[in-house]
């Protein structure tokens, strides 16, 4: 045999070599999510409900100290509260680190409503399924098997990493991302962009075309607290200053206002990228009704055309014959990029001077769709589905990117899963059977080993 030929088998047996290495941190990437799923860590917002991070913390620092990590393990500011933070040192050390960040909570879960236990972390019907499957322990699992597979193989990435486990994003990150900002900001020293959920997913619209879509921008939040005072007294007598019928008037007006119609860049260059993909058009005299057209992801995308405040809470009284003087209710508010002051205003004209407002206030979030690191997380999805595409979209929820921004860093979500055709994905965010698919996970670590490596 020549020396090119033995060249050649060598060149080859090494490519095959690498093929099967990167099988294994996806076969564990499966396990690893499961398992994860089956440590509970609920998080109500409510100090005496929640469970806390701790035992996943614990989880994942002994997997990543196993393989010989330096970690940074952190209690932020609650008992419980565990975040786990390892820096994977790059070939450039002159070059920003990309950070790359998942949490561990997981929003309650009624096991009587589930076909499986949603903290059994069940592997079934070609799914891993359980509360967080996709919000996001898939992500934190996928993260967790790439960084032992690069540790294991002694894997230098072009830059330095920062793998960042985090707490109570849930709840806005008070005790997880905003606290570590506030009080570590030398764990992410040298970060300068970061990726994390709910981006490069994959959607198929019509004809099999497939888009990923990576996002680029996220809505702020107000969690606010509405409160009404009247006068107490007996239920059996006439009152016309009662606290629960104020408040159901204000809550009734603010539940059923429509926000104007606001088209931000974001919005604008995902429409245009799905017109080109698919010759829809998106009148902007139509243009909740073309948005329809996108079907399972149309409620996540409708939702990003406008602000929107969403009543999901009302508390009142403690006896059927009393009349309370206080009556509460919480409304779950989202604001579009550069809207705060006008959503202000219509909250004045909506609820009056009479309701008492409070709240917690987290930024939107929203960069560019371009650059080197646009480019090779394209690359990456490309080389693995070829003949797909990538759009920037804006995401009607929120991440810990809201915390991490104030350090200059800028954000992506790009969480890569390529999804069946028919999975109503965005429906399985906080839902019942949550669950997410085995190949999708597997997609999704060979997609982060190529973006790492050329990132």
């Amino acid at each position: 045999m020549s020396p090119r030929s033995l060249l050649h088998l060598a060149v080859r047996d090494d490519r095959n070599a690498k093929v099967s290495e990167i099988e294994s941190a996806a076969d564990e990437a499966v396990v690893l999510t499961s398992e994860l799923i089956r440590i509970d860590t609920t998080n109500t917002g409510d100090p005496e409900t929640l469970v806390g991070e701790r035992a996943a913390a614990e989880y994942v620092a002994e997997k990543l100290t196993e393989v010989g990590y330096e970690i940074s393990y952190v209690e932020s500011g609650g008992p419980n509260r565990h975040n786990v933070i390892a820096r994977l040192p790059g070939a450039d050390p002159t070059r920003g680190a990309l950070l790359v960040h998942g949490h561990l909570d997981a929003v309650p879960a009624d096991p009587s409503e589930w076909s499986v236990h949603p903290f059994s972390g069940a592997v079934q019907d070609g799914y891993v399924w359980g509360r967080g499957a996709v919000d996001m322990k898939d992500m934190v699992g996928m993260m967790l098997a790439i960084a032992r597979h690069y540790k294991r193989h002694g894997i230098v990435p072009p830059r330095d990493v920062i793998f960042a486990f985090l707490a109570d994003e849930e709840a806005g990150g008070q005790f997880g991302a905003q606290w570590l900002v506030q009080h570590r900001p030398e764990l992410f020293e040298g970060a300068t962009e970061a990726i994390s959920e709910v981006g490069g997913f994959s959607v198929t619209f019509k004809d099999g075309v497939r888009a990923y879509l990576i996002e680029t921008a996220e809505k702020g939040i107000r969690w606010m607290t509405l409160r009404v005072r009247g006068r107490a007294g007996h239920g059996s007598m006439i009152h016309r200053d009662n606290a629960v019928t104020k408040l159901a008037d204000a809550v009734s007006r603010l539940g059923n206002h429509r926000f104007p119609l606001v088209l931000t860049d974001s919005v604008r260059e995902f429409l245009a990228g799905v017109t080109e993909l698919t010759g829809w058009d998106f009148p902007d005299d139509d243009l909740d009704g073309a948005v329809a057209k996108l079907g399972n992801i149309s409620r996540m995308i409708g939702a990003t055309l406008r602000d929107t405040a969403n009543p999901t809470m009302l508390t009142a009284g403690y006896k059927s014959n009393v009349i309370p003087s206080v009556a509460e209710a919480t409304v779950d508010c989202r604001i579009l990029p550069g809207r705060q002051e006008a959503f202000d205003r219509e909250l004045d004209k909506i609820l009056g001077p009479d309701v008492e407002r409070e709240s917690l206030d987290l930024p939107p979030v929203e960069t560019t769709f371009d650059g080197a690191l646009v480019e090779a997380m394209t690359a990456a999805v490309v080389a693995e589905d070829p003949g797909a595409r990538t759009l920037p979209y804006m995401m009607s929820g929120g991440t810990d990117a809201k915390a991490f921004q104030s350090l200059g860093i800028r954000n992506f979500g790009f969480a890569p899963l390529k999804l069946p055709a028919d999975l109503d994905f965005s429906a399985l965010f906080h839902g019942v059977d949550e669950r997410v698919p085995v190949d999708a996970l597997r997609f999704g670590v060979r997609v982060l080993d190529r973006f790492l490596r050329n990132s």
